[in-house]
């Protein structure tokens, strides 16, 4: 996730493209630059790291006047951070300049194609072959061009062009990423979302997938694909400039959860051909995965919870032996691992201190690493031998949110995929590929209810001291992952266990004033827990479920119940998520916490 902004029109500045840009910096914030058109043609700076780098190195020339520019602050997918592979990008004439949000799946293709056509590239992005196929597409129309152009890409995008030639002009397209458009009588603007252009104009025209908006002073036109012309009405934003930020929600975690069908979007994009897992970055480690013995999951908290449903997923569908570990306690354990065991390290910053040390202990014996990171050019990632990117975009709330579902959703597919290579033929693994592709559509069919079930529940259950979560199977990491994001935003102590562990000692605890949450889908474990939940409400507790939609059996036995949609058993963790995380989050809000700032808590642990 990155942000793009473009301004055209009267009293223009780069000052003013660059304040605007800081407004979307919560979508990325490893490099930043500005390309602009003023009388003497067009002109590019960007810089590695933050927007205040780019704004230092602009010195003067920030203050200078401008006919048009578009500007990117960047979450870097293909090529690490750096100057060179910051946007914008140009083309091999330095006329055209280029701003992308999203992902490119079929770049390297590309690339190769346009390099034998005697195109020069300078980065080592996906983005920048969007600049060579506009200039081999112009003719003097740049909107022709783009919309020839968009006919080659596969992935997603929302895209910015301007062109030295054509000073009056900013031509947008999207598929998949936000866009937003709209004019005021002398300028018009283009942004990843509203919050950059609050302060110029609050009627604004919101970009569909498939649609071309060209921007002029004071116009702005939107075309299909195939030419035709667009009517749209405006849309008038009434946020606050601060507000706009976390898009109208009153703080990050819940934008974020709301974020989750995108983020699943691009966690699965290029993830699937022809109805299975495809994952380039596992291919030099084919052979060793056809071999090993076993395989060691390493990770720490929300990302340790995401790796036992992979564990799982592994064992039963690709028979090979994973074991887990928390990486606080394997970096200090005597290992035995040898030559080509696989290790994979699970990290969303990529820089967790503990798992770090973790692979380089593992590397010394041997072990292959894959990494599955949110952030290219992390630690972690250099240090790897394969790297898998969850592409979630900056997570600004501390509690994982749409990073867990992230990582959920890759390490399901690429559990798919080991499972294709060392089982091929597996019929089951076509089923659960396609649902994985469909679960974008089905939490953007959920989110709504989902929050007014867990507005409902949270009302009801606030006031307790003290929680108990329980699951089986796929279950009980969920079990686990609901009890830390209620314990970690509200303060509540909240505990996980299997529900089958509950009579060894933990139903010790229960009374009227220990509510306990039970983790039971539709599954095939789904009878023992059911007997696990009369234990409980025999102990007087009160039974709070997570199950699937319109099952009797548990909505007679439970106090108050959530309903999921119905999935494949090992997809529960996932569908689950959002539900987990909303009753979290509105249980923290009723008990009167921030939850983007949970006290003791920081996004990333980079220290023992």
């Amino acid at each position: 996730m990155c942000g793009i902004v473009g301004m055209i029109g009267q009293d223009l500045t780069v000052k003013r493209l660059i304040d605007a840009l800081k407004k979307l910096e919560y979508r990325g914030y490893d490099s930043a630059g500005v390309a602009f058109c003023d009388r003497n043609g067009l002109n590019v700076r960007k810089a590695a790291g933050r927007i205040s780098v780019l704004e230092n190195s602009l010195g003067d020339e920030i203050e200078s006047n401008i006919l048009q520019g578009i500007a990117h602050t960047r979450w870097a997918t293909h090529g690490g951070p750096s100057d060179f592979n910051a946007h914008p990008h140009t083309d091999c004439t330095g006329k055209i300049a280029v701003v992308h949000n999203g992902i490119v799946e079929n770049f390297d293709r590309l690339r190769e194609q346009l390099e034998m056509n005697g195109h020069v590239f300078k980065s080592a992005t996906d983005t920048e072959v969007i600049a060579h196929l506009v200039e081999d597409h112009y003719k003097g129309d740049l909107v022709a061009a783009l919309r020839h152009t968009l006919v080659d890409l596969e992935g997603a995008y929302a895209i910015g062009v301007i062109h030295q030639d054509q000073p009056d002009v900013i031509v947008a397209a999207r598929k998949g990423s936000p866009l937003v458009v709209g004019c005021t009588n002398g300028s018009g603007y283009m942004a990843s979302d509203v919050t950059p252009l609050l302060r110029y104009l609050r009627d604004v025209q919101f970009i569909e997938d498939g649609e071309l908006a060209c921007i002029r002073s004071g116009r702005v036109e939107i075309f299909r694909l195939d030419g035709s012309a667009v009517v749209k009405s405006p849309t008038k934003i009434t946020w606050s400039e601060d507000s706009a930020e976390k898009g109208g929600y009153p703080h990050f975690m819940i934008k974020e959860i709301f974020e989750e069908p995108q983020t699943l979007r691009n966690a699965i994009t290029g993830r699937i051909r022809k109805g299975l897992p495809y994952f380039r970055e596992l291919e030099p480690l084919k052979e060793t995965i056809e071999k090993a013995g076993s395989i060691t999951v390493l990770a720490c908290g929300t990302s340790f919870h995401a790796g036992l449903v992979f564990q799982r997923f592994l064992q039963d569908y690709a028979e090979i032996r994973v074991d887990i570990d928390v990486a606080s306690e394997f970096r200090y354990k005597n290992l035995v691992l040898k030559e080509d065991d696989i290790v994979v390290a699970i990290s969303q910053s990529g820089e967790t201190a503990d798992t770090l040390e973790g692979i380089r202990k593992a590397r010394r014996c041997g072990a292959k690493i894959v990494s599955l990171t949110n952030v290219v050019g992390s630690t972690i990632s250099r240090e790897s031998d394969a790297v898998i990117y969850i592409n979630a975009g900056p997570e600004i709330g501390v509690a994982a949110t749409k990073t867990y579902v992230a990582q959920l959703s890759v390490l399901l597919l690429m559990g798919a995929g080991l499972a294709m290579i060392r089982k091929p033929g597996n019929g089951e693994i076509f089923q659960l590929v396609n649902e994985i592709e469909g679960m974008p559509t089905v939490f953007e069919n959920v989110l709504s209810s989902a929050d007014e079930q867990c507005q409902r529940l949270a009302r009801e259950y606030y006031q307790f001291r003290h929680f108990m979560y329980m699951g089986r199977g796929y279950s009980y990491p969920t079990a686990l992952e609901g009890a830390l994001k209620l314990k970690e935003i509200s303060y509540i102590h909240a505990t996980g266990y299997q529900a089958g562990e509950l009579k060894h000692g933990p139903i010790a605890l229960l009374d009227r004033d220990f509510p306990v949450f039970a983790i039971i889908p539709e599954d095939g474990l789904k009878s023992k827990t059911l007997s696990n939940i009369m234990e409980t409400r025999a102990r007087d507790a009160r039974v709070v479920a997570i199950c699937s939609v319109d099952d009797r059996e548990v909505s007679k036995i439970v106090n108050s119940r959530i309903e999921v949609p119905k999935v494949s058993p090992p997809l529960y963790p996932l569908v689950m998520s959002p539900f987990l995380q909303l009753f979290a989050y509105y249980v923290a809000v009723a008990r009167g916490y921030d939850p983007d700032k949970p006290r003791n808590l920081a996004k990333s642990v980079t220290v023992e």
